[in-house]
């Protein structure tokens, strides 16, 4: 009877020390923990009041890579140059990305509207390259008022000295980034181009399908307004991107990250922590 009496007092303290686990882990949710973000810089931050979510080396300037090509975009919309207007690929746009892949051949033809959204959607650099080239001045005016645009949108640790970004002096903080990638998302043109997942053009009389650089616009389980990717030697593996998760509008940023796919899997890991955090709050309105 004793050995009964027992079994039942240590199963009642198992129970009871379950209970104030589960009772801790509601008390402790999950934004007290922190993602396994391996990016070397990144940020999260809620757009309707600004709360940085999470943060890591935000404020350190790094090289940026094709997350230039959202200033790019701004310049040229916002300048006012016709987007059915012509422009030809020249040597200049050729030499300017020496190195780069594109398949656009000195010669071709492509309206400013084509180059903006292979430049944003294939992150092109002979695209972005020609954009700068053609604006009114050349390409030292287009970084001119690139840098113009960066003071204005209170960007302290940016600077740019080239349209496509393979420049490794074209550098910006991830806090800085998001106040870029919030600034781009309010154009259309930008939001449609850079999510789109694939788009064709003429290139000497041929069809040339091109695909966008992020796969997550692709899949049905995220709700991205707007993005861009980007990768160099010296500035690693970088996204930036305005999504939706858990019905909150957000910014993240990731620079310098390693490795192919480094850089959606910390986008991944953020957005199961902020799951994990959603459903903690749901179970601790629930008791």
């Amino acid at each position: 009877m004793s050995d009964l009496i027992q079994l039942r007092f240590v199963l009642a303290l198992l129970t009871a020390l379950l209970v104030c686990a589960a009772a801790r882990a509601i008390e402790n949710p999950a934004k007290h923990r922190q993602p396994d973000v391996k990016s070397s810089s990144a940020l999260v931050i809620d757009v309707r009041d600004a709360t940085v979510l999470y943060e890591r080396n935000a404020g350190v300037s790094r090289p940026i890579a094709s997350l230039t090509k959202l200033m790019t975009a701004l310049v040229v919309l916002e300048s006012g140059q016709p987007l059915d207007e012509e422009i030809i690929i020249e040597r200049e746009d050729r030499d300017g990305t020496r190195g780069a892949a594109s398949r656009l051949s000195v010669g071709a033809r492509l309206t400013r509207n084509e180059l903006l959204h292979l430049a944003l959607m294939a992150s092109d650099n002979r695209a972005a390259y020609a954009l700068g080239r053609s604006h009114p001045g050349g390409k030292s005016a287009f970084v001119q008022a690139m840098n113009a645009k960066a003071r204005a949108l209170d960007m302290s640790t940016a600077r740019f000295t080239d349209p496509s970004g393979l420049s490794p002096d074209n550098i910006a903080s991830a806090t800085d980034i998001s106040k870029l990638v919030l600034a781009a998302a309010r154009h259309a043109a930008i939001r449609e181009y850079s999510t789109d997942r694939r788009h064709s053009v003429l290139l000497a009389k041929r069809e040339v399908e091109f695909r966008n650089t992020n796969y997550l616009v692709a899949k049905s389980d995220w709700d991205i307004e707007a993005q861009k990717t980007g990768y160099t030697s010296q500035a690693g593996e970088c996204l930036a991107m305005k999504t939706v998760i858990q019905g909150r509008s957000l910014v993240i940023v990731l620079l310098d990250s390693f490795g192919k796919y480094t850089r959606t899997a910390d986008a991944r890991r953020i957005r199961k922590w902020l799951e994990a955090q959603a459903s903690e709050r749901m179970a601790r309105s629930a008791t």
